[in-house]
């Protein structure tokens, strides 16, 4: 849960910040820190994509993971989620409420997000959270000096998600060996590799149709070890 904590103070420090200095920090500032960050992602990312001991079962979880997420049109439909709730609250015209919900979604909805949960119960290593903390605690910094304090109420849903990702994960490792694990983090990792790519808009990458491909590199790795 180490990481999830930092990751949650990090938005509530950064939100904080972001209330209290509004439109001081100039937009140049702010694009040239989110690409010096977005440079560390791709380094944390990568770090875990070496710690493949069999490239195959990453290149077949990315495509049969892959299919699975645009034939379920994941980020599209998580998209329509997303534009549901702004409506809902829109309607109400609450401003803390439409803060709170885009910010929720832009934190939540993720690679980095579910496999640095995974990562942080399975072993231990909040590294990827961390990771993402820097990228969150700057950001909501940028989202509060124009939305408001409704940034900083998106810190509580990142802690209940994230949390009980860490807590699931670490209660079936019992279930998953250390070269399974290995796959998974390769897995993740080029995802997050990917994030980091439409974060520096280099090209647009549908990360959320390819979140299945972790799960994959489970079944993948079972079959070949009752092979």
């Amino acid at each position: 849960m180490q990481g999830t904590i930092v990751n949650t103070v990090a938005i509530i420090v950064g939100g904080s910040l972001g209330v209290v200095l509004g439109n001081r920090f100039s937009e140049s500032l702010k694009i040239t820190v989110m690409q010096g960050l977005s440079l560390a992602v791709l380094l944390i990312g990568g770090s875990m994509a070496l710690e493949t001991n069999d490239p195959r079962i990453v290149i077949f979880s990315l495509l049969i993971g892959g299919v699975i997420g645009e034939t379920l049109s994941i980020e599209r439909r998580l998209d329509n989620l997303g534009q549901w709730i702004e409506n809902k609250f829109s309607s109400q015209d609450s401003n803390v409420a439409q803060a709170f919900v885009r910010t929720t979604l832009v934190y939540c909805v993720g690679a980095m997000a579910i496999m640095g949960a995974i990562q942080d119960g399975l072993t231990g290593d909040p590294s990827t959270l961390y990771a993402k903390s820097m990228l969150d605690g700057f950001s909501a910094i940028a989202f509060a000096s124009t939305m408001g304090i409704g940034v900083i109420f998106s810190s509580v849903a990142v802690f209940l998600y994230q949390g009980i990702i860490t807590l699931l994960a670490s209660s079936v490792e019992a279930f998953l060996t250390p070269n399974i694990i290995a796959e998974m983090t390769a897995t993740g990792g080029l995802l997050i590799i990917g994030i980091a790519i439409n974060i520096l808009e280099i090209a647009k990458i549908k990360v959320g149709n390819l979140l299945p491909s972790i799960f994959v590199a489970v079944i993948l790795m079972l079959l070949k070890l009752n092979i």
